[in-house]
């Protein structure tokens, strides 16, 4: 009885740790990314006279090679990735969940097809595809969008498969049928609660990545335009004066990126803790 009690408070401890792990996490990410959205375009204007200056206390990232400062061109460049990030890992989650049910409510034939799509799509780098369905559709945000929504929903709906093919062996499914319930009934009353916390979990996990993959294209040139001020365009804009010596122009805005993708992947292990 008290190893029992013990056990419990132990897991108590645990998920209330969990907890506020995950509130202090969206705090954070989410005052990084309203600091950008905040922030007036006046803040990021060109001014030649500051070009190229060092950090300091005036400038705490210092400025670029257009006087810009570079702690609110970085935040403000942020919440861009971040934004892209939220649209295309929905858009990519919603997919993943979709094909995951199809395959494991469909026909044997539908689920070999799509578990082919599937093997097909992660034998493929995520970058080469990206840049590929980006160049496609004439880069640009509508390009980038399609490029990172296309690419990273396979892992997820491989889960969703699983996950469906295992409710529909259960007892209770087979009893709602004998009763009756028409597949829909069962989707929405059976099946999409189980799946919720999957896909709550698997939309978060791929926020990162998603992010990432937005940076390294627009990095390559093939992602947002130039003028947008994205973390991405900022570090590929650093390339050309690192050999001056101008490292403040890479190190900060990549360790701002660095530090919001780690956020993010912690935010989704701490919640795929408190949903198991």
């Amino acid at each position: 009885m008290g190893q029992f009690k013990q056990n419990r408070w132990y897991h108590m401890n645990t998920r209330a740790s969990a907890l506020m792990l995950t509130g202090v996490f969206v705090l954070v990410i989410l005052g990084f990314y309203g600091a950008g959205l905040l922030i007036p375009q006046e803040a990021v204007s060109t001014d030649f006279i500051h070009a190229k200056q060092p950090p300091s206390w005036q400038h705490l990232f210092g400025t670029d090679n257009l006087g810009r400062d570079l702690l609110m061109r970085t935040l403000k460049g942020m919440s861009v990735s971040v934004t892209v990030g939220i649209v295309a890992s929905c858009i990519s989650a919603l997919i993943g969940v979709l094909i995951g049910i199809a395959a494991a409510a469909g026909s044997r034939f539908l689920d070999s097809v799509i578990s082919w799509v599937i093997d097909l799509m992660m034998g493929i780098p995520h970058t080469v595809l990206i840049i590929l369905i980006s160049f496609a559709l004439g880069r640009g945000l509508r390009g980038l969008l399609a490029g990172i929504a296309a690419t990273h929903w396979t892992s997820l709906a491989r889960l969703i498969r699983g996950e469906v093919m295992q409710l529909r062996s259960q007892h209770y499914i087979a009893v709602s049928r004998r009763m009756g319930k028409s597949g829909s009934w069962i989707m929405l009353h059976h099946f999409l609660p189980q799946l919720a916390p999957q896909f709550l979990a698997g939309l978060v996990l791929m926020f990162p990545h998603a992010i990432l993959h937005e940076a390294a294209i627009s990095f390559l040139g093939y992602g947002l335009p130039p003028e947008q001020p994205a973390v991405g365009i900022i570090l590929a804009e650093s390339m050309t004066y690192l050999s001056s010596g101008m490292w403040w122009m890479a190190v900060f805005p990549g360790m701002v990126l660095v530090l919001m993708v780690w956020l993010i992947d912690r935010l989704g292990e701490t919640l795929r803790q408190l949903l198991a």
